[in-house]
């Protein structure tokens, strides 16, 4: 399971988001329970408190809502991270809130995840938090979505009621751009085609939720997108210059050539250094140190390229954007702009016609910066169309943004 970096991921990153009772919390226990991933004295813990309440079986929505209790009494972490594994794969699976007015939440879990989880009450349908959900998959190009319809048991396993849930999700999954999904259909309660599959659901011939989430292809973007390395440090040793960071996407080899934005200058790789080994070849996500054959001006900030397909350097920014803080954004604001290893100040020139964006807020917004930026599209890269807005008063992080390079979706 180790694998080789550059070649083979065996890790799946996944988030988890439906609506308030729509049995989330279950739904997760009964995956971790069903798969084996619970310690005896949690189980143990979760069994006396289920008979502390009259329950004669394990509450299984136990297992993650004591952490999302202390979250919400801002004990701990905005999201829960639960980390599990089956013969055929690890998994990370980030646990986010349910309610509206807690959408960032969900957006920062469901930015790094490969594939996200949206539950809905099959006696409820589509409602609007579940089209939230979908729009915050759909903004931040999550590349694989499941249609969780759950409570299967309380409408008599009936597919005439998957398949009006399944209509429906297509529908605002069309209008959102949502390249696609896969239904299923599940009781968290009883286990029904979460783990094991159900023989209440004979017409159901799709994989059950774990059969899925083991073999659904994790995205290889790091390996396939092009080359770009963010200079985070430079290292000197006596008259020799190695420009150090990770190698976000793509490759190096030794004997490349590569450019270094902003300035456009360019070079050619004569050594690379991977955790103090000289090496000849360098994948993503390795950090890694570069040396040059010529003398440069690069510091950090700076971006390294390697081949024709090289970002766009702009001073006008446009991008979809969720707003974090309570603090609005508005037309006007002076802020910093946090894209990779660069800070560079901004002013925002519009926000989609909005007077403002306030916390939970899904918009749009261009920013007219100080200094060029080495963008991708967020379409084609997660971690170069990606950026963060700084207060720079405070240094409070404000608006996380998709670089949109071309026309909105």
């Amino acid at each position: 399971m180790t694998g080789t970096i550059g070649t083979t991921i065996d890790t799946l990153r996944f988030a988890t988001a439906g609506s308030v009772d729509d049995g989330k919390s279950t739904l997760v226990g009964r995956l971790l329970h069903d798969s084996k991933s619970v310690l005896t004295d949690q189980l143990e813990a979760v069994e006396h408190a289920s008979r502390n309440r009259g329950q004669d079986t394990p509450d299984l929505a136990l297992l993650t809502d004591g952490l999302r209790a202390e979250r919400e009494q801002g004990i701990t972490i905005d999201v829960a991270y639960r980390y599990f594994a089956t013969p055929r794969r690890r998994f990370i699976l980030a646990d986010t809130p349910g309610h509206v007015q807690y959408t960032r939440n969900m957006v920062t879990g469901a930015s790094t995840a490969e594939l996200a989880i949206v539950l809905v009450d099959a006696r409820n349908g589509v409602v609007e938090q579940t089209r939230r959900h979908a729009a915050v998959a759909a903004l931040l190009r999550v590349p694989h979505v499941v249609l969780a319809v759950n409570k299967m048991d309380l409408v008599g396993y009936e597919e005439k009621e998957f398949d009006r849930i399944v209509e429906d999700f297509a529908g605002h999954a069309a209008e959102l751009g949502l390249p696609g999904f896969t239904p299923i259909p599940v009781s968290a309660l009883v286990g029904d085609n979460v783990v094991d599959r159900s023989a209440r659901m004979d017409w159901y011939e799709g994989p059950v939720l774990l059969e899925f989430l083991e073999n659904v292809p994790v995205c290889t973007e790091a390996t396939d997108a092009p080359t770009r390395l963010p200079v985070q440090y430079v290292i000197r040793d006596g008259e020799v210059r190695y420009y150090a960071g990770q190698l976000v996407s793509g490759s190096l080899r030794v004997g490349d050539r590569v450019t270094v934005h902003p300035s456009g200058e360019t070079s050619e790789i004569t050594g690379i250094d991977v955790l103090g080994v000289a090496a000849q070849v360098a994948y993503a996500p390795q950090s890694i140190g570069v040396r040059l054959a010529d003398q440069r001006d690069v510091s950090r900030g700076d971006m390294i390229t390697a081949g024709a397909d090289v970002p766009a350097l702009t001073q006008e920014v446009r991008a979809a954007v969720c707003h974090l803080t309570d603090r609005p954004l508005r037309v006007g604001d002076r802020v910093l702009v946090r894209h990779t290893t660069r800070t560079v100040k901004a002013v925002v020139e519009d926000l989609g016609g909005a007077a403002e964006l306030t916390a939970n807020d899904l918009g749009r917004v261009t920013l007219r910066t100080a200094e060029p930026l080495a963008l991708d599209d967020y379409a084609v890269s997660r971690r170069t169309g990606a950026f963060l807005l700084i207060d720079p008063a405070d240094g409070a992080t404000l608006t996380a943004g998709m670089v949109e390079l071309n026309s909105p979706g």
